[in-house]
């Protein structure tokens, strides 16, 4: 089985045995009249740990409705999902301490990006730096001294290592790449991280024993993809990181071995993020589908062990590790663990039965530029809402001019866009002109064997409040025109990492339900192929039948978009009879007769000696 097809079948596991689901909008009864959203219900009553005993667990940061929290899953008992923070800020990339009683994880619920400690006993916490930069992915020292962590200053990230003993903060890297995602090896003299230094992001190792220029050594060395997230094994003999790769079927976890370390890391799984399990035999990973994230586990040979959990939105931390937490849970874990999140929005639509065609309508949509600023009466709630949330978190409004809303069937769409979701009125277009401005850029993801597209936006203000740093770098689809064949053939090429604080809008409008959509196959010559500035509010509904809730079938019949023929007949002249051909005598070949001849040639008299 090939690497595509093996995303695919996982991908087709985890829909029939999923054990959770994502939040959905409100369901919607057949006269029109509406329910409450659905809820998430990845989590029920805190499990029950046994006391006193190690606890097999695996940590992750989820995104839920936009704010990122702290959960916990046991793959041994198979319970349920185990939030352990919650809040109206974002908890991310956690690691435990190595002698399991503290939690190191970064957080914003003070306002801006810093790195807090977490008693796991008590559930107490406090807060370990307090500067206006950006601090994020701790990883701990083996002797539980020190943490390595990224930093923002300003222009580009930078690996600093910090005291717990006395707040010192000793910077590692000082390059003008962007260098992030460190992680400590057990050894204690190595640090492995993701920079792209090389040209493009690749996993690099420093020696904490040098200082010279062969400190730092590239571990990746690939020039066609994006490394991210490198883990460690227990005895730092390994590391295991994820990279997403423009060639199709690469993309994927790799397994590096320093034992072979000038051989190639080998590709392990179809997976977006992969950490060892504490004896190192199994691999705890995040498979990304084009709107979901499945959490599963695998044997080292790719055999699966867990079947695929749904997540409840985008993951941004995962390790595997084992914990002796009490029993019962500190109460502040124990009142996380009890919220269940609802929908930020609430449908407000017409009946059906009100309408003079018995079918959905369009809305028009207050305040939005575009060339019809509606959208159907199921979705324009969540649009109002995503509005002004992302305004809220970028600082500007985004979505108050769009290139396209509701496209009516009327309006001819660019080439090859005839089957677009715009016709739906269950989709909308971002303006590309952000674009051109730099205020949005696109990273470039490779789902399966489509490409897909994570959209980010520049926020307002550039203190630290809103967004955060870039890691990965963006394509840059203009890069085609610029008389390289190597990045014609490719569609474009990668960018450098941009300065400033930016927001996922991707990920911000799947948690209203928009979700985004596949590149045309065309994308690499064809701009508008790319599609990176749409999402869509699908309902689970296809194409056609989102279509057949606004028109009636005989309005699809045409594949083409043309008036229909008139109703008056015109007069048709009756056909004419066509004479037969008469036929035409064909010149002869004999040549005609001149009237002086030609005369023969002189013959030479055999015997004469030419003169």
């Amino acid at each position: 089985m090939n690497k595509a097809a093996a995303r695919l079948s996982l991908l087709c596991l985890a829909a029939l045995t999923a054990l959770s689901a994502c939040g959905q909008p409100a369901s919607v009864t057949p006269d029109g009249g509406n329910e409450s959203p659905a809820t998430d219900a990845p989590v029920v009553s805190p499990p029950t740990f046994v006391p006193g005993e190690k606890n097999e667990v695996i940590l992750l940061s989820i995104e839920e409705y936009g704010d990122a929290h702290l959960f916990l899953y046991s793959p041994e008992t198979g319970q349920p999902l185990t939030r352990l923070t919650d809040g109206h800020w974002d908890d991310v990339t956690p690691a435990v301490s190595p002698d399991g009683s503290l939690l190191a994880f970064a957080s914003n619920r003070g306002g801006v990006w810093d790195l807090y400690l977490l008693d796991l006993e008590s559930g107490q916490g406090r807060k370990l730096t307090d500067t206006p930069a950006y601090d994020s992915s701790p990883s701990w020292s083996p002797d539980g001294q020190w943490l390595a962590f990224e930093t923002y200053n300003g222009s580009d990230m930078e690996v600093s290592v910090l005291s717990l003993a006395d707040d010192t903060i000793i910077p590692l890297t000082e390059n003008p790449a962007t260098d992030h995602s460190p992680v400590w090896s057990p050894q204690g003299r190595q640090i492995a991280f993701v920079s792209n230094r090389s040209g493009n992001p690749d996993v690099w190792l420093a020696d904490l024993d040098r200082t010279d220029a062969g400190r730092f050594v590239n571990l990746s060395h690939t020039t066609d993809a994006a490394e991210s997230h490198p883990q460690w094994n227990s005895d730092g003999s390994q590391l295991v990181w994820a990279a997403d790769s423009q060639a199709v079927g690469f993309s994927g976890a790799y397994l590096w071995d320093s034992a072979s370390a000038e051989r190639p890391a080998r590709w392990l799984a179809d997976a977006d993020w992969a950490a060892f399990s504490p004896e190192d035999e199994r691999f705890a990973v995040v498979i990304g589908g084009p709107n979901q994230s499945y959490l599963s586990a695998l044997r080292a040979d790719g055999g699966l062990l867990l079947p695929p959990v749904l997540l409840p939105g985008p993951v941004r931390g995962l390790a595997w590790t084992v914990l002796e937490l009490p029993n019962p849970l500190p109460a502040s874990f124990q009142k996380a663990a009890e919220m269940t999140p609802t929908a930020p929005w609430s449908l407000s639509v017409r009946p059906l039965v009100e309408g003079p065609t018995q079918r959905w309508t369009v809305i028009p949509l207050a305040d939005v530029q575009a060339p019809y600023p509606a959208l159907h009466d199921l979705v324009d709630e969540s649009f109002i809402a995503l509005r002004r949330r992302a305004a809220d978190d970028l600082g500007w409004d985004v979505m108050a001019s769009l290139e396209n809303a509701f496209v009516p069937l009327t309006t001819s769409l660019d080439p090859s866009l005839g089957d677009d979701w715009l016709l739906t009125g269950r989709a909308f277009a971002l303006n590309s002109v952000i674009a051109n401005a730099g205020w949005m850029v696109a990273v470039r993801e490779e789902v399966g064997q489509q490409t897909y597209w994570r959209v980010y936006l520049r926020a307002q203000s550039q203190d630290g409040t809103q967004g955060e740093p870039l890691r990965d770098a963006p394509w840059n689809l203009s890069a085609r025109y610029e008389l390289d064949p190597s990045t014609y053939d490719a569609g474009g090429g990668y960018a450098p990492v941009p300065t400033g604080y930016w927001v996922d809008f991707t990920s911000l409008a799947l948690a209203y339900g928009w979700e985004r959509l596949p590149a045309l196959p065309n994308w690499r010559s064809y701009y508008a192929g790319a599609r990176f500035t749409e999402f869509a509010l699908t309902g689970g509904l296809d194409w056609y039948s989102a279509m057949l809730e606004l028109y009636p079938p005989s309005a699809l019949v045409t594949p083409t978009l043309r008036l229909p023929p008139t109703i008056t007949p015109t007069r048709t002249p009756p056909p004419t009879r066509t004479p037969t051909a008469t036929y035409t005598p064909r010149a002869t070949l004999t040549p005609s007769n001149t009237s002086t001849p030609i005369p023969s040639p002189t013959p030479i008299p055999t015997n004469t000696p030419l003169p």
